[in-house]
């Protein structure tokens, strides 16, 4: 009979599953330096987001500040999988020291709970704060999963579709503005902006293009 799991195999696996989500008890981590804001993505309030526990995508409840990925992975960029170890392991996050594959219930407990947000980790006197908010007035997810869960209807209004584009670009616009007037890299960008909406929102109706820079939207026929 094999004896069950108790101690950390280090296969990886969680790592490479992705970053943890930072906790109130993780701030000193960043104001040290430890873990830095370009190697953070921020998950906005009501973005389509995966819940280990529930094991499907729902809008998350509320902000959470994560570690970032590696290029198109998720994969922790604190993951050394040539040596199978973390690069800050004695500095972890609070959600990496508590994670137990063989027994979830400790980081279960912690879960959604005193997660930072960005205005946490932003100085009071930073002035992308106010782009932040304005950010979050011109292009809120609540209104975009709205319009986009409108496209299932048999007939989708014509509304949404042009709601759902004007959203979107204006998403792209502001990005653009402050990545060229702040000089930002794309790391500063996810974690100032989260992720653009057009990479996000997803439906099996909705087609997105480029004509050049300017994102069109269109309907495709039900199957």
């Amino acid at each position: 009979m094999m004896k069950p799991q108790r101690q950390c195999q280090r296969c990886g696996t969680c790592c490479r599953k992705g970053g943890p989500i930072l906790h109130g008890e993780d701030l000193a981590l960043v104001r040290r330096g430890i873990v830095s804001l370009p190697c953070l993505v921020t998950i906005r309030k009501g973005e389509p987001a995966f819940n280990p526990f529930r094991e499907k995508v729902e809008p998350a409840a509320h902000e959470m500040i994560k570690i970032a990925g590696k290029g198109a992975s998720w994969e922790c960029l604190f993951y050394d999988s040539a040596l199978f170890s973390c690069l800050i392991h004695a500095e972890r996050p609070m959600e990496c020291r508590l994670l137990q594959c063989w027994d979830t219930s400790a980081i279960k407990e912690v879960s959604g709970r005193d997660c930072l947000c960005r205005f946490d980790l932003i100085d009071s006197r930073d002035p992308i704060r106010e782009q932040i908010l304005s950010h979050e007035e011109k292009c809120p997810y609540g209104k975009a999963m709205l319009r986009l869960q409108s496209l299932s209807a048999p007939a989708p209004p014509a509304a949404a579709l042009q709601d759902l584009t004007a959203i979107m670009r204006a998403d792209l616009l502001l990005r653009a503005a402050m990545v060229e007037k702040l000089r930002l890299n794309l790391q500063q960008e996810l974690f100032y902006f989260g992720r653009p909406l057009f990479q996000t929102l997803h439906h099996p109706r909705l087609r997105v293009t480029f004509s050049g820079e300017t994102l069109h939207l269109a309907l495709v026929p039900p199957a």
